[in-house]
C-alpha cells in the first residue's frame, strides 16, 4: 500500500509522493515572508507547477493510502443487480 499526499491550496487538490517534509517547509517559508512562488512537484515525472503562496490563503494536507482493492475469489457468487419495475 502506498501513501500519496493531498494538498489542497485554494479549493485545487495536488497529488504528491512521499516525503514531502521539505515542501511544507518551503510553503511555510514563502508565507513567512508575505508570500512567494513554490514548486509543487508532479505525482508522475514532469516539471510540476509553481504556486504563489501568500499569508491568508488557504492550505490543507491530507494523507490517502493508495492500494490495490480486494479481489473476489474465483468461487464467490456474485448477486445480480436489481431489477426495477416501471
Amino acid at each position: 500500500m502506498a501513501i500519496v499526499n493531498r494538498l489542497t491550496v485554494d479549493g485545487r487538490d495536488y497529488f504528491l509522493p512521499d516525503p514531502v517534509t521539505g515542501l511544507k517547509t518551503q510553503i511555510l517559508e514563502a508565507i513567512k515572508a508575505g508570500g512567494g512562488y513554490v514548486n509543487i512537484p508532479p505525482l508522475r515525472g514532469g516539471p510540476g507547477i509553481d504556486i504563489l503562496f501568500s499569508p491568508g490563503m488557504p492550505v490543507t494536507w491530507s494523507q490517502i493510502d493508495v492500494g490495490e482493492s480486494p479481489s473476489v475469489a474465483d468461487d464467490t457468487p456474485v448477486d445480480a443487480p436489481d431489477e426495477f419495475t416501471l
